[in-house]
């Protein structure tokens, strides 16, 4: 276990971890000062690539992106999401998992739960690879978007699921759109931090997808805060300069006489 997934560890009840998603270095970089984990999300099917679902991500999308992430982590805990598909048995789960590390040099992958994969998890975590779970809506797997976990008994179903992962060696869970009262069950009772992500205050961190929070993907569940509008500011970046283009107003050529470079 490495030393920044140990710190994590360490917030339980302690501190809150601060979590979000990115794809890029230039988000990275700044992220990586504010956060504890930035996680590459195969969430970036919708906010990038305009997908209903996250079903189309392919290992090899999640890795350029990733890699383009890294160069702007230096001290966050650096998560990549295992695409679906890439993890169905022990051999293929392997497998990925030891390319995505490999390729990216992130600290850990995620695995959402299907209530089987169990198993699975403890390969990896046998193997030497950091496991982040992550029950709850676990959109590659269930195709409704509801609360779970909103009744004693399945917040009960909940938290038997929560702790299976534990066991099988992740070092922290994500609990996706999971009812105050599941989650506040499950964070009392495991022993590894909760990171909520529409999922109450009671969990031991929070996530969101960053392209939400700043307003840009248009996708704004009751969870997510828009702590931005950043598409209007690009609108009126990009207005400005249109206008100025059409009325020759840019490029001036003292700008290039006063040091400045094409790219």
């Amino acid at each position: 276990m490495n030393k920044k997934i140990k710190e994590i560890i360490k917030k339980k009840n302690k501190s809150k971890i601060v979590s979000l998603t990115a794809y890029s270095k230039n988000i990275a970089k700044i992220l990586d000062k504010y956060c504890d984990i930035v996680l590459v999300g195969d969430s970036m099917a919708n906010v990038l690539y305009g997908s209903e679902n996250t079903h189309k991500i392919t290992l090899q999308n999640i890795i350029q992106h990733s890699q383009s992430v890294k160069k702007g982590i230096r001290k966050s805990l650096f998560v990549v999401d295992m695409p679906k598909g890439t993890y169905e048995n022990k051999y293929i789960s392997k497998k990925n998992a030891k390319l995505i590390m490999k390729k990216t040099g992130c600290d850990a992958v995620k695995i959402e739960s299907n209530k089987k994969n169990f198993k699975i998890i403890n390969t990896l975590v046998n193997a030497k690879i950091p496991v982040m779970g992550h029950i709850g809506y676990t959109p590659q797997f269930k195709s409704k978007f509801k609360i779970e976990g909103d009744t004693p008994k399945k917040a009960n179903l909940l938290l038997k699921e929560a702790l299976k992962i534990e066991e099988a060696g992740a070092f922290s869970i994500v609990l996706e759109c999971v009812a105050p009262i599941a989650s506040k069950l499950i964070t009392s009772k495991l022993k590894i931090p909760t990171i909520g992500i529409g999922s109450s205050t009671y969990c031991d961190g929070q996530v969101l997808v960053t392209d939400d929070m700043l307003g840009l993907s248009g996708f704004y569940p009751k969870f997510v805060k828009k702590y931005v509008s950043l598409d209007r500011i690009i609108e009126k970046a990009v207005k400005k300069y249109t206008r100025e283009v059409k009325l020759k107003k840019f490029p001036k050529w003292n700008n290039f006489l006063n040091g400045s470079r094409f790219r």
